[in-house]
């Protein structure tokens, strides 16, 4: 498919990406979202927390909504995509990941880029047990190389998946880790930091035998998260095997389902190779759109609607 020409234009103080990110991570409200928790208990003895919104009238249609590192289903940005779908006769599903609804996970491992295997249960969930007939996936971020790494494994996946969109989606793992723990990065890597000490004393606390003190505080940042936990607890070698394995990157050309990329050009979160110019062009499926303005997550207009939720809606009504 041809590369989309963006015509997303913010306002002067918007286009500064520091400024257009924290804003929208540590400012933006939604409100008029009432969200109902689900437990889903999974095939391997863990659980999963589903907060659905519905709309008002009775629909057959769901968006499935995936966040970022350390999010959750009551984010902005997960709020903002949910209630501009149910305002338009779709019902929202956004999945908490393992150890982020408020209360940790059963197993040792939890969730990371990677990983499709819960997402396809939740799937399942949606078309079978709620006989939804078609489904939309958004993901955010981590959430969005998880959903791009799913259409692209292309491995059970139902066919009432009719649409993915992944918006500030680092598709190059290694890229990424690279650039947060650089100096570009530094309050944003604090941030990830800090949080991740967080979970893994948590889990320090249910498995005392697999996480020592010592393996805490040689933790500096993301990476040495990804090397001595991430990896570890979910069947890789080392961070680099992560990596390389999870990058949706890989499994871009094998996409069968109309996909959306976007992914603003001053996202400081991106390496060179999260936006697939040549993939997309000679692809059938995949759409890239690369706006100049949007930083991570943070595509402000007016009438706190942000660009990545309304073009979402847009391109998952071209393709029910």
């Amino acid at each position: 498919m041809p590369i989309i020409e963006s015509n997303y234009r913010p306002p002067f103080i918007f286009r500064q990406a520091d400024i257009a990110t924290i804003y929208s991570a540590k400012v933006r409200k939604v409100e008029g979202v009432e969200q109902k928790r689900e437990r889903l208990d999974l095939e391997d003895g863990d659980f999963v927390d589903l907060d659905w919104s519905l709309s008002e009238q009775k629909s057959d249609t769901c968006i499935l909504l995936l966040h970022g590192l350390e999010g959750a289903a009551d984010r902005a940005y997960i709020r903002g995509t949910a209630k501009l779908f149910n305002q338009n006769g779709i019902d929202a599903c956004a999945m908490n990941f393992r150890s982020c609804s408020g209360e940790m996970n059963r197993s040792f491992g939890c969730y990371h880029s990677g990983k499709t295997d819960d997402v396809l249960e939740v799937l399942n969930h949606i078309t079978q047990d709620k006989a939804y007939k078609n489904v939309i996936i958004k993901g955010v971020s981590l959430g969005g190389n998880v959903a791009l790494k799913l259409a692209g494994d292309n491995v059970g996946i139902p066919s009432a998946l009719k649409a993915v969109i992944a918006v500030s989606t680092p598709c190059d793992l290694a890229g990424a880790s690279d650039k947060i723990i650089g100096p570009r990065n530094f309050v944003y890597g604090k941030n990830f930091h800090v949080h991740l000490r967080k979970k893994i004393k948590a889990k320090q606390e249910l498995f005392p035998e697999r996480i020592s003190d010592k393996m805490i505080k040689s933790i500096k940042n993301l990476r040495d998260f990804d090397e001595l936990y991430t990896s570890r607890a979910h069947g890789y070698k080392d961070a680099d095997d992560y990596y390389e394995q999870c990058s949706s990157l890989n499994v871009l050309e094998n996409i069968k389902v109309p996909t959306l990329i976007l992914n603003a050009k001053n996202d400081s979160f991106l390496s060179e190779k999260s936006y697939p110019y040549e993939i997309a062009k000679n692809h059938k499926y995949v759409y890239l759109e690369t706006p100049k303005y949007g930083g991570h997550v943070a595509f402000w207009q007016p009438g706190n609607v942000y660009y990545n939720e309304e073009r979402a809606l847009e391109f998952a009504l071209e393709h029910l």
